[in-house]
């Protein structure tokens, strides 16, 4: 073969070189591709990129930690990102953990543009806050923006699934800064004006108890705390509101007003309950013996308590058989004592009692019962 043959193969070459290239796509590190799986290892899937050189993605570039060989097949159409146009090998280096990290940082960043809430896992506790995983994005939490109220021990939310917002993005070094105080108070606020409109005058609602003061019981209504006050806890007298309600004890209320502008919510717990004056001419007839206790000592005689909500007065006259100068010498506050009822009054909600005819009574009863006997 001449030289000049030889010289017009070497043109014909590079000329069939050069028009091969040119069917080739031209790629650069951080370009999307998408290839065609060409074989899969265990340690690696390779893909025709429609490059000169097939792409390659390695186990630690995958996208999910899974047996590779269970996840593609040959043929399957995969998208990646491409790291080094030359791995050193003559391959492209291809990396599915890159292309979905992007991706979820475009997310993420949509998410803050738009407002929307996020979850994350707590990943660990740095200086000054929590680092959360929100979809594989490092994501700082300040302390200050953990909840509502002082956090003292930042790492119980280590390994916890927390619903955060986004407030602070930084592009450039892709940083991102959220709160989950944000979404406690956002969820606060709708539950609480969803609560609002559950609420109205008369109507009967389900709380639970709260807080104990001593003028009342704070209930939660769903949101929004509503008081009974200690006057509208039961129809006997109520020392404190830990005699009739517990923290934590679900209860049903009656709304006795409502007041939006300064966002008050008066509650009755004994409204639900029929009043015992309501029915004592019918429980309480004239004659009638029953037991008491003895709940307030004045000078002209003592006060019993027939049942919660109702007292009658035993005047010093009937405290006893013989006749005294001071209640205080027959009776103590708590005894329990056996009244008969001389008088039922509703209308000016007196019961006139007496000890000294229910002790006559009993002293006969006890005569019967031993002639009885004998």
């Amino acid at each position: 073969m001449s030289e000049q043959d030889n010289i017009t193969m070497d043109q014909h070459e590079e000329s069939f070189q050069t028009a091969f290239e040119k069917t080739m796509v031209s790629i650069r590190p951080g370009q999307l591709v998408t290839g065609t799986v060409v074989l899969v290892t265990d340690d690696e899937v390779c893909l025709n990129i429609g490059y000169k050189s097939d792409g390659i993605i390695t186990k630690g570039e995958l996208s999910s930690a899974e047996d590779i060989k269970s996840q593609f097949q040959i043929g399957d159409q995969v998208e990646a990102e491409v790291i080094k146009v030359n791995d050193g090998e003559g391959n492209v280096q291809l990396s599915q953990r890159s292309l979905l990290a992007r991706k979820n940082w475009d997310k993420l960043v949509e998410a803050y543009d738009n407002g929307e809430i996020v979850t994350g896992t707590g990943k660990e506790v740095v200086k000054g806050g929590l680092i959360v995983n929100v979809d594989g994005i490092r994501t700082f939490v300040p302390a200050s923006q953990l909840s509502e109220r002082f956090v003292e021990k930042i790492d119980q939310f280590v390994g916890q699934e927390v619903r955060l917002k986004i407030i602070e993005v930084d592009r450039h070094k892709k940083r991102l800064v959220a709160s989950r105080k944000a979404v406690i108070v956002e969820e606060s606020a709708a539950k609480k004006a969803a609560a609002w409109e559950n609420i109205e005058e008369g109507k009967t609602i389900k709380g639970i108890v709260r807080r104990l003061t001593d003028f009342g019981a704070f209930v939660d209504l769903g949101g929004v705390d509503g008081l009974i006050h200690v006057t509208d806890l039961s129809w006997a007298r109520v020392k404190h509101p830990s005699d009739v309600v517990k923290p934590n004890q679900e209860v049903e209320v009656l709304v006795l007003s409502v007041d939006k502008e300064k966002e008050r919510i008066s509650l009755g717990l004994k409204q639900l309950t029929k009043k015992p004056w309501d029915n004592a001419v019918e429980k309480y007839p004239v004659g009638t013996i029953v037991e008491g206790k003895v709940v307030r000592i004045v000078p002209f005689g003592a006060f019993i308590e027939m049942e919660p909500g109702l007292d009658g007065l035993v005047h010093i006259s009937q405290v006893a058989p013989q006749r005294i100068t001071k209640v205080e010498d027959v009776l103590t506050i708590g005894d329990l004592v056996l009244v008969k009822v001389l008088d039922v009054n509703p209308e000016l909600k007196r019961i006139s009692l007496s000890i000294r005819e229910a002790y006559d009574y009993s002293q006969v009863m006890g005569e019967e019962e031993t002639e009885t006997q004998e």
